[in-house]
């Protein structure tokens, strides 16, 4: 079956224990926009957070499922082992340098990462994150950053670039990533921390780094347990549920598991493992978060979908208030 090649990756979401704490660093600190406080929908007790551009777009968003009793995580193979943000230019990383220092956030220096500038970072929980420089970036486009952010929007973040996926077998996630997504392999680089092993460059639709997988072996590590600090999942874009549909037929003759079309609201979505156990989804880019908010108020109230409308009251009640109002 011919589909459509995937437009890039469309969000990222990860594990927060701290959900008042993980809202002020990545609003504060990072100067992202939250664009939805919504609830996981498979588990309505725990908060879903969106960080992203100025309103949303595909392509932009870092989510948190926010679980208090989260335990701590402990990296390792067949994961999501970092998650790349965008910056504008070269000249926004050291800006971004001396903004770590004076928030006090761990930071490594700024080094070449395929070609790009990059400044690789740690959130308060040890959240694996790097900056990289668009300034010699071709391909899918970055989002526009908020105005109203304490960060100036010349340095702001764009949106999501590359996620790098460390697994203990090389060859089925690459043979996926090819023979069932449609990536491309673009090349190679020497990985940062152990040099003797290259990290394997995959592009997708209009490439670039909003559209790259970065593929590393290590053999030497153990499988990474889950918990605080660590990813769930990565999300690549399809324009329209259509096109989703088509997907979901394309791996029901694959015969490889999956969910089937998930109804998110907000996008809908299609779930599958990958062979190494990584978490792959494929999400539509629209309708997007203002179906149900206005522009200018986004992410200030607990939004739900109308299917849990009528469970609204229970909800609130389980969920911890998050004042996503107030400015730190």
């Amino acid at each position: 079956m011919s589909l459509k090649a995937l437009k890039g990756i469309h969000h990222v979401s990860a594990i927060t224990a701290n959900a008042r704490k993980n809202y002020e660093f990545y609003t504060q600190t990072l100067g992202m926009r939250l664009v939805k406080k919504t609830i996981n929908q498979d588990d309505p007790s725990v908060y879903h957070l969106f960080y992203a551009d100025e309103r949303g777009n595909p392509g932009t968003d870092l989510t948190f499922f926010d679980i208090p009793n989260a335990g701590q995580s402990y990296p390792g193979t067949n994961s999501i082992t970092a998650t790349s943000l965008r910056v504008p230019t070269d000249e926004s990383l050291e800006y971004w340098k001396e903004r770590f220092g004076q928030f006090g956030v761990e930071h490594d220096e700024i080094n070449q990462r395929n070609g790009r500038a990059t400044l690789a970072f740690r959130d308060f929980e040890g959240q694996r994150l790097i900056l990289v420089s668009d300034e010699n970036n071709v391909g899918v486009r970055g989002g526009r950053p908020w105005d109203k952010s304490p960060v100036p929007q010349e340095y702001g973040i764009r949106g999501l670039g590359a996620v790098q996926l460390t697994v203990s077998r090389f060859d089925p996630t690459a043979k996926v990533l090819t023979e069932v997504l449609g990536f491309r392999e673009k090349g190679k680089y020497p990985s940062p921390t152990n040099g003797t092993h290259n990290i394997y460059v995959f592009e997708t639709g209009e490439g670039g780094t909003g559209a790259e997988v970065h593929l590393e072996e290590r053999s030497d590590l153990p499988p990474e347990r889950q918990g605080r600090g660590s990813v769930h999942h990565v999300a690549f874009r399809v324009e329209d549920g259509e096109e989703l549909s088509q997907w979901a037929a394309k791996l029901k003759e694959l015969r490889i598991p999956n969910t089937g079309v998930v109804e998110r609201y907000y996008f809908k979505s299609l779930y599958f493992r990958e062979p190494n156990g990584i978490l792959f989804e494929l999400a539509t880019d629209g309708p997007g978060f203002e179906v149900d908010e206005p522009f200018e108020h986004l992410g200030e109230s607990l939004a739900l979908p109308p299917y849990f409308e009528d469970q609204r009251a229970q909800i609130e009640a389980m969920l911890k208030p998050l004042n996503t109002k107030q400015r730190f």
